[in-house]
């Protein structure tokens, strides 16, 4: 028999790292630096054939090490996160459904694993789980061919969580229509439909949870339960029977116990785990026979930390009356439990000191050191010069990584522009399979690495440019939208001010049904001046609209039949005359000029347009559309695109740049501050990477002879793409062929930047983009002098914001920042007070003191508050206490956290 053929793309033997073979065994892996833990992991697990279990200090330590393992093994080894809850101990909220899908995806295959790699925090380890028995006994294996029962099947769904919808668009939901049964289990990446034949399996079949339209065609499925707490009869009858045991006092106003005994899932029902069960299990027992456990930078003496922390939580809520809390040991392992439990497996300890006794054969030594700090400055004179140098005394094959496509782009033109090439490379495995002395590649998550045997050396963006700040995101399928409501009257309160058209400003006083002429029907009742009455058709609806002036308590009421609304009226007719005089000779002129016709091939527009990470919202493909229109028009186009942060108003101005470029054209994007130029600029470099397309930026980032480069590329036609702040709006700046302008928030701009704008509309396309329009903008945009697009859809999968209003709590507040620090996000204090900020300031590190606090307002220095915004940006430090400043417009994806201080 011949020996099976190596894949091209299977990483070759670098470190040759050793595992333990027998249980209790255990090895220290010595000398491991930057990514070398992950590189050994790698190895180990394509070489052993044996599943590993890599345990990291916390969850987002657990995350880097899976993407870095995953970009050394490359598609040769899956590697598999197991999640965190990212709750805090003892939390009235429960995990997101995507995390819990994960999760138990997880504990259905773990202990039929072979090989692979399985990644989990010392924190997520520790948790007590829910017994195997539980995921064996509500699980569900359908087969084509197989019988059926809908009756059946509906009872074990609806038994292991899953709840019944008319239409299925989210993990944990079913629907049966007939013969047809869709179903979305936990641990699918998209729901499933079942087609019978009488009671027999006919067919099933992936569909698209946003379209309904049918898809791959599957042999069998297998239907995990919806959560990790059960909540059928008999389970909710053993949980009360052991909740009164051990909990006393009112229990019908015990939030947990009302809930369950409803058979609700309440918010942090996981934390009552052992009262559903006999018997919890933890993670451990789960293992595969052959699994092998490597301590990763000393992870397993962390749990000391955590169990003191959980231990000071539960003594924080323990004399919670209604909502009473089980044991620590309980819900946790304690560390002496811990250690037994690591003990009884074969394991690695990873350290990246040296471990001295490698003759004894229980350590391991690797030949690796400490990865290359190589600065490039990119406003020095060479920028290049620190990395030419290093590249020349390295002796060393070397790999940049670069975390996007567009930064690929920017970092080669960086390395040519100084007798540098790199050649691009798929990934790691290849490079290292290669012979090539300098080589590139994409990855948003690797870390540098230096090996001496081979000399071979990974230099990323962080060593090289000191920055590291990813968008972690990725494609999803839509969530099922809430109900259709009532786009403008459904979040009124009674009382809350409306204007009616014919009669002026009223107050809404709810929905009353009447009988007029015989027929029944439903009035709004809105209540005006000395106490008249005035009751509007639910068909007539659209004449009435939210009043948006003063404050609601003082909104004045207008009288029936008097003359006060008509004045108004006019009022404001002659205000909107006013406007139209001062626009009068602009829109004349862009009326009378025949603008350019801008489009581009279908084929290209086509693949630019599959470069967009994520999905498309329906108001977003009709704001793209409606611009795409106007600049075929032939007539020079001013639309507004008007939608909250984050709502995808930037790939709209992607898509018109790249029409208007592919059309000859050259496009400016205007932004109001430095910050903002350069996160744009990022953002069209990444998206435009695959594209013979030069973008430029022109900001005070610049210096003064890149600043002439760039406006002399503009002037001979060779920069396509502008981002500028006012710098652009300056009279030296000179456009060979300007087709489109785009303006990021318009109402940022001073007078006479305004003025230069108003120009610019006779004669090229203007496209605004705006969260919050001022109302000149959105009156001219109402009444028709300027075209508007509104983006209201958030995207698929946002999760909803969670707003609370309290007193001044520590507890409270301190929880707030450690949930978002212990999943590695970032966290804004505003504090709207520039006298007391900074005593604010300590007084938050004091309070939290795992945090790493800074502190910006607008009476720092520009460039200062510039750098401060940057390092937040970069992750430098995860607390940022500030002033409304904030409100710059720069985007931090990472920051999902805002304690707003005396809010009132």
């Amino acid at each position: 028999m011949s020996s099976p053929t190596a894949r091209p793309d299977a990483l070759p033997t670098l470190l040759a790292p050793r595992l333990p073979e027998a249980a209790g065994e255990a090895l220290r892996w010595g000398r491991l630096y930057g990514a070398a833990p992950a590189l050994a992991i790698a190895e180990a697990a394509l070489a052993g054939g044996r599943p590993l279990i890599a345990i990291a200090p916390n969850p987002r330590a657990a995350e880097a090490l899976a993407a870095e393992i995953a970009f050394f093994a490359g598609a040769a080894l899956p590697v598999t996160l197991f999640p965190d809850t990212e709750t805090l101990p003892y939390d009235a909220f429960s995990a997101h459904p995507d995390i819990t899908s994960a999760r138990l995806r997880t504990l259905a295959t773990l202990p039929r694993a072979r090989s692979g790699v399985y990644v989990v925090a010392a924190d997520t380890l520790i948790q007590r789980l829910p017994p195997r028995s539980y995921i064996e006994a509500h699980s569900l294996r359908v087969v084509v061919g197989e019988s059926l029962d809908t009756e059946a099947l509906r009872e074990r769904l609806t038994a292991a969580g899953y709840a019944a919808v008319t239409q299925v668009a989210a993990h944990g939901e079913y629907a049966v229509r007939g013969s047809l049964i869709d179903v979305f289990p936990m641990g699918a990446e998209s729901p499933y439909r079942i087609d019978l034949l009488d009671l027999t399996v006919d067919s099933i079949r992936r569909f698209d949870a946003e379209t309904q339209r049918s898809g791959e065609k599957l042999e069998r499925i297998e239907l995990l339960p919806a959560r990790e707490t059960p909540l059928d009869p008999e389970s909710v009858r053993e949980f009360r029977r052991r909740y009164r045991t051990r909990f006393s006092g009112d229990l019908g106003e015990q939030v947990v116990y009302r809930d369950v005994s409803r058979g609700m899932a309440t918010g942090g029902l996981e934390y009552y785990l052992p009262l559903f069960f006999e018997r919890c299990a933890t993670l451990f027992e789960y293992l595969p026979p052959r699994a092998v456990l490597i301590d990763v930078e000393g992870a397993g003496g962390a749990v000391d930390g955590l169990w003191n922390a959980i231990c000071a939580r539960h003594e924080q809520l323990r004399h919670d009356v209604q909502r009473p809390i089980l044991d620590p040991a309980e819900l946790f392992l304690a560390p002496e439990e811990f250690a037994a439990q690591l003990a009884a497996w074969p394991r690695v300890e990873e350290r990246g000191f040296e471990i001295p006794d490698l003759e004894t054969g229980a350590a391991q030594n690797f030949a690796t050191s400490a990865p290359a700090a190589v600065a490039i400055d990119v406003r020095a004179a060479e920028p290049a010069a620190a990395l030419a140098a290093h590249l020349a005394a390295t002796g060393a094959r070397v790999l940049l990584v670069a975390e996007s496509a567009g930064r690929r782009e920017l970092l080669g033109d960086l390395l040519r522009a100084h007798g540098i090439r790199a050649e691009p490379v798929a990934g790691f495995a290849a490079f290292a399979r290669a012979s090539t002395p300098l080589a590139i590649t994409v990855s948003p998550a690797a870390a540098g690495l230096t090996l001496q045997s081979p000399p071979l050396e990974i230099l990323t963006e962080a060593q090289l440019f000191g920055e590291r700040a990813r968008q972690e995101r990725r494609r999803r399928r839509a969530e099922r939208d809430p109900a259709k409501i009532l786009e403008e009257l459904t979040d009124l309160r009674i009382g809350a001010p409306v204007v009616h058209e014919t009669y002026g400003v009223g107050r809404y006083q709810g929905l009353v049904t009447m009988d007029v002429a015989g027929q029944l029907g439903e009035f709004l009742e809105l209540h005006y001046a000395d106490g008249d009455k005035l009751f509007v058709p639910v068909q007539a609806l659209h004449l009435v609209s939210r009043y948006t002036g003063a404050p609601a308590e003082t909104a004045p009421l207008h009288k029936l039949g008097g003359d006060q609304w008509l004045k108004a009226r006019r009022k404001a007719a002659q205000r909107v005359r006013d406007v139209a005089a001062e626009l009068l000779d602009l829109y004349s002129r862009r009326a009378a000029r025949e603008g350019t016709v801008l489009a581009a091939a279908e084929h290209e527009y086509r693949a630019f347009e599959a470069g967009f990470p994520f999905e498309e919202t329906a108001d977003q493909e009709a704001a793209i559309a409606e611009v795409l229109a106007d600049m075929k028009s032939g007539k020079p186009m001013d639309r507004v695109i008007c939608g909250d942060v984050g709502f995808g108003k930037t790939e709209v101005a992607l898509r018109a740049a790249f029409v208007a470029v592919q059309a000859g054209k050259q496009v400016a994007v205007l932004v109001p501050t430095t910050l903002l130029a350069q996160q744009h600029y990022t953002t069209f470099v990444d998206r435009f990477a695959d594209w013979p397309v030069r973008i430029e930026s022109l900001s005070r980032f610049r210096t003064a002879r890149e600043s002439e480069g760039v406006l002399a590329g503009i002037a001979a036609g060779s920069v396509d793409v502008v981002i500028a702040t006012q710098r652009l709006l300056q009279g030296k700046v000179r456009f060979k062929d300007l087709g489109l302008v785009i303006i990021d928030e318009e109402h940022r701009f001073g007078v006479r930047d305004k003025e230069k704008l108003k120009a610019l509309r006779a004669e090229v396309d203007v496209l605004t983009m705006t969260a919050t329009p001022i109302p000149r903008t959105l009156n001219m945009a109402m009444g028709g002098l300027r075209d508007l697009s509104l983006i209201t859809t958030p995207p698929a999968e946002r999760v909803a914001v969670k707003t609370f209003v309290l007193e001044w709590n520590e507890p409270v507040i301190r929880e707030a920042f450690l949930r978002e620090i212990r999943r590695g996000g970032q966290v804004y204090f505003v504090h709207n007070s520039i006298e007391s900020i900074e005593k604010t300031a300590q007084a938050i590190r004091e309070l939290v003191p795992e945090a790493v606090v800074a502190v910006g307002h607008g009476q720092m220095r520009e460039r200062e508050l510039e750098r401060l915004m940057l390092d937040f940006y970069h992750r430098r430090f995860n607390v940022l206490v500030c002033t409304t400043i904030i409100e710059s417009g720069i985007d931090v994806p990472t920051a999902n956290t805002i304690v707003i201080d005396r809010a009132d």
